[in-house]
């Protein structure tokens, strides 16, 4: 470790602009020769004064020019010298400018889009962005992403890599076309990967998809009609309510506890609504991380099948806990739609997604699925089922499930004074914010600081009165420990400066 300390040069561009062009300076000149180690993050942000974002977005930037390098586990290091930097115009102080009276300097150019209205760093979208969601567009490299529960990052790459290159040495010409069958390996490792509490789908009954989310959307293009409700916990992942809108169906609301949605309430909402579909998460509900009973199961059941209501299990966190309880598609086969994916225990980028439909519903839904996304990629499809079939993903998830309980050891050292419920098998946790914060201002807040989470906003598939005064904190998808422990320090601050809730984050 070096006891370089920087000075950020005078100007009118952004602070992590001018530091990431006075650190260029230092190791061109020499001062930071190759191989020494930058300070971390957080320890330079308390030597400069400012804040740790800003430390962040000039670590990014340093590292986009080609200077440093980041290594898991160790930091972040210089790679060599460097021709002598050029300030931007938007750094340059104006010496021709008249005493108090400052020409305008030209405007901040963004280093990856050349965006000049990306003055005010990560957290800003350019002015012209149209509305892009609940959550920020296009997040900075250096933001620490607790708004993901994609797998952890645990050596996988190089397997894909491989793999990828047998199968276009294995089938060139399945890769220059279209997919218009289904190879019989891509069910095969659809049921391998389902099956789970003692029961395993036929073969016949599985259609292989682009993801989970792509699966629960065919699943409702082919069972409803616009128009039609589907029903979902006033709680849970709204994406789906959201998709379900967008193609003209209406969502409706079912109280929940603990376990998910209360019996009497889901009835109270058929007899009233007469839902089409029931959306349920019942292993690891996302965002409380709750599981249901077998007990609840089959009360939901007995509702489902009184008033005739499809059921949509989705298990994509399943494939992260062994259970002997059995799923509710095992309990009610003729009304259940069963769907996983690799992205919360393998792989998030590959989009290896397979559901399990009453068998009278599978081809209607294959067509379903290929009308909304297109069709499925062989490329993508084939290496997903080598790597179940290979044994890989089973490996991957092992590992997968280990990082994450390492992780969650983290979340206990740094957050056990607070309220929150989790699982060592649980990629996120629910936390509730101490008075006076409430969620949005908290997420307001520890996006200045550079770190993205998830109010209970984000969760909300319609307008409700309930309110839980809670976030959810995803902690898998940081690239290292040391960037998990990194956020949830930040968390913790910012959980303990009550008083920082008052402030507007303008």
């Amino acid at each position: 470790m070096t006891n370089w300390l920087p000075q950020i040069p005078d100007g009118q561009g952004p602070i992590y602009l001018r530091l990431a062009d006075q650190i260029s300076a230092d190791i061109a000149s020499g001062a930071l020769t190759a191989g020494t180690k930058l300070p971390p993050q957080r320890d330079l942000a308390y030597d400069l004064g400012v804040t740790v974002g800003t430390i962040g977005r000039a670590y990014a930037t340093i590292r986009q020019r080609g200077l440093v390098n980041g290594e898991v586990g160790r930091g972040t290091y210089v790679l060599g010298s460097a021709e002598p930097i050029q300030l931007q115009e938007s750094t340059k102080p104006n010496l021709d400018a008249p005493a108090g009276n400052p020409a305008p300097s030209a405007p901040a150019v963004h280093q990856r889009t050349g965006d000049t209205s990306w003055v005010q760093g990560a957290m800003q979208p350019p002015k012209d962005r149209a509305f892009a969601g609940t959550r920020i567009a296009v997040p900075h490299e250096s933001s620490i992403r607790f708004d993901s529960t994609s797998a952890p990052e645990i050596g996988q790459a190089k397997l894909i890599a491989q793999i990828t290159l047998d199968i276009t040495r294995d089938h060139p010409h399945e890769i220059a076309s279209y997919t218009r069958a289904v190879p019989p390996d891509w069910r095969a490792a659809g049921k391998i990967w389902l099956s789970r509490g003692g029961w395993e789908p036929d073969e016949g009954s599985i259609v292989p998809t682009t993801g989970a989310q792509a699966a629960i959307m065919s699943i409702i293009a082919a069972t409803t009609a616009p128009g039609d409700r589907i029903a979902f916990e006033d709680l849970t992942y709204s994406s789906i309510a959201r998709g379900a809108a967008l193609s003209g169906r209406r969502p409706v609301l079912v109280e929940r506890d603990e376990e998910g949605p209360l019996p009497e309430d889901l009835a109270r909402v058929c007899a009233q609504t007469h839902p089409r579909i029931l959306f349920l998460m019942p292993t690891m509900h996302n965002p409380t991380t709750g599981f249901m009973s077998e007990t609840r199961r089959h009360e939901l059941i007995e509702v489902a099948r009184q008033h005739n209501l499809w059921i949509i299990e989705d298990e994509v966190y399943g494939s992260l806990r062994d259970t002997p309880v059995p799923p509710v598609v095992s309990l009610a086969p003729e009304r259940t739609f069963h769907v996983g994916s690799l992205s919360k225990s393998v792989t998030a980028g590959v989009r290896g997604g397979w559901l399990s439909s009453p068998q009278s519903y599978a081809q209607r839904i294959y067509t379903a699925h290929k009308m909304l996304t297109g069709g499925i990629s062989f490329l993508l499809s084939e290496l997903s089922s080598r790597l179940i079939l290979s044994g890989a993903a089973s490996d991957f998830r092992e590992k997968v499930g280990a990082e994450i309980a390492a992780r969650h050891a983290l979340v206990r050292q740094h957050l056990s004074p607070f309220e929150y419920r989790s699982a060592a098998d649980c990629p996120f946790l629910w936390l509730k914010v101490p008075e006076p914060w409430n969620p949005g201002t908290f997420k307001a807040a520890a996006a200045a600081e550079n770190v993205l989470v998830d109010d209970e906003d984000e969760f909300k598939p319609g307008r409700t009165g309930k309110v839980y005064h809670c976030i959810r904190i995803g902690f898998s998808n940081p690239l290292t420990r040391d960037q998990t422990v990194e956020g949830l320090v930040a968390v913790r601050d910012l959980l303990n400066d009550n008083c920082a809730c008052y402030d507007s984050f303008e």
